[in-house]
């Protein structure tokens, strides 16, 4: 990392205070909503004792990203970015807080936390379209690949941080010490969001135009080569690869039989490898072809994910899910960076709405993975579904390959 923070980009990106305020907002925010994510998920299964009950837990954390990504890619070209991305922080501390005087009080239920992961992810709707958006305008065009790397890191690292504290924390203090932990780290979020200074020209929102607005950012996705391929991959690894991880917490207590401390460390392992992916991708300018580093991360990724519950041991699988985050950051810094770099401003918003959509896919296959996983068992849930991932992503990038060069040499 010595190599990474000597380097003169990294000084550029944070002398810049509206990148620093950003990238600081996302790393609460990002730690909370996968500590949360393992603090509700050890809860329901603690009191369920089902894989399914799991799934929709974690679910609904996600939902509202598929139910209202789109819309929100429209409204936040209208409305400030700023303001929405404050009052969404507000709600998340709201959320928390009231589950934590829940299972204070003792009377907290599944469905209770499912409620809160619900308005959390309504926040979460708004990320790709407020402040993920915001890092990649805040800085020069020639910063945009390393600013949104930086932040894909730092993410990367949050995804670690978050479930490692939450296996401890729960442990030691409950759901209501959980809930009670994030909904202040919610509240210095809002309070740095406060003091963020951010200029947008706005437009009125006219709520008639919203189905026009999100057709025309349809039409140009049919119409955009790159586009499509980001948004077609996006949809593979949010429905058949991401949602392995809400098994983890069966799959560490009852394939690897470890306690809640060594089941975040399961669940921090990708991440780790994130981070050290990120890391090296805020080095330096990606030297591989876009479409190359998107499709061979992902296939990196979800072999990774295929081969972990098969592991022989414990460490093994960390070690595994670990490489495989290598392979996660590629695909998450290419995600946004080719959308952020090859589509004009004016529709930028409404395609960032259409990313969060495509994550939003995500619930789809949680539910499919806990369904799957009712019937065969955790182990065998995530090698199905992730097998399955890994085939369509090799098909896309196929497919991809030939259109790029019939584009590039027409008969």
């Amino acid at each position: 990392m010595s190599a990474v923070l000597s380097n003169s980009g990294l000084r550029t990106l944070l002398s810049s205070a509206a990148f620093l305020r950003l990238w600081s907002i996302g790393n609460c925010v990002n730690t909370m909503r996968w500590f949360e994510v393992l603090s509700a998920a050890l809860f329901t299964l603690d009191v369920t004792g089902s894989g399914f009950a799991v799934a929709v837990v974690s679910a609904a954390r996600t939902m509202p990203m598929f139910l209202l990504g789109a819309f929100s890619g429209v409204v936040t070209e209208a409305v400030n970015r700023k303001y929405v991305l404050v009052c969404g922080q507000i709600l998340a501390c709201l959320s928390s807080a009231s589950v934590a005087l829940l299972a204070w009080a003792g009377v907290a239920q599944p469905w209770h936390v499912a409620a809160a992961a619900l308005a959390s992810g309504t926040v979460w709707s708004t990320e790709m379209a407020t402040r993920r958006r915001m890092v990649g305008e805040c800085v020069p065009s020639h910063m945009v690949s390393r600013a949104l790397a930086m932040d894909t890191m730092s993410n990367s690292f949050t995804r670690l941080l978050g479930p490692m504290l939450a296996g401890v924390i729960y442990q030691r203090l409950g759901l209501a010490g959980s809930f009670g932990f994030s909904a202040c780290i919610y509240a210095v979020a809002a309070f740095l969001g406060s003091g963020l200074r951010y200029r947008q020209d706005i437009r009125p929102l006219v709520l008639g135009n919203v189905p026009r607005d999100l057709a025309e950012g349809v039409r140009y996705v049919r119409g955009d080569l790159i586009i499509g391929g980001v948004l077609a991959v996006t949809i593979a690894m949010n429905l058949l690869g991401f949602p392995y991880s809400a098994l983890v917490a069966p799959i560490g207590r009852e394939v690897f039989h470890v306690s809640p401390a060594l089941v975040g460390v399961l669940a921090a392992s990708e991440s780790f490898g994130g981070f050290l992916g990120g890391a090296l991708l805020t080095s330096r300018e990606p030297a591989i072809n876009g479409r190359v580093l998107m499709v061979g991360g992902s296939i990196l990724y979800l072999a990774c994910v295929v081969a972990m519950p098969l592991a022989p041991g414990f460490w093994i699988a960390c070690g595994l899910l670990a490489f495989g985050g290598f392979g996660s950051a590629a695909f998450a810094n290419m995600q946004t960076s080719l959308i952020v770099l090859h589509t004009p401003a004016h529709i930028r918003s409404r395609l960032m709405g259409l990313l969060t959509v495509c994550i939003g896919m995500g619930p789809l296959g949680i539910l499919l993975m806990g369904t799957v996983a009712d019937f065969l068992g955790p182990m065998l849930a995530v090698d199905i579904v992730a097998s399955t991932g890994f085939v369509s992503v090799c098909v896309i990038g196929v497919v991809w390959r030939r259109r790029e060069r019939a584009y590039a040499y027409p008969s």
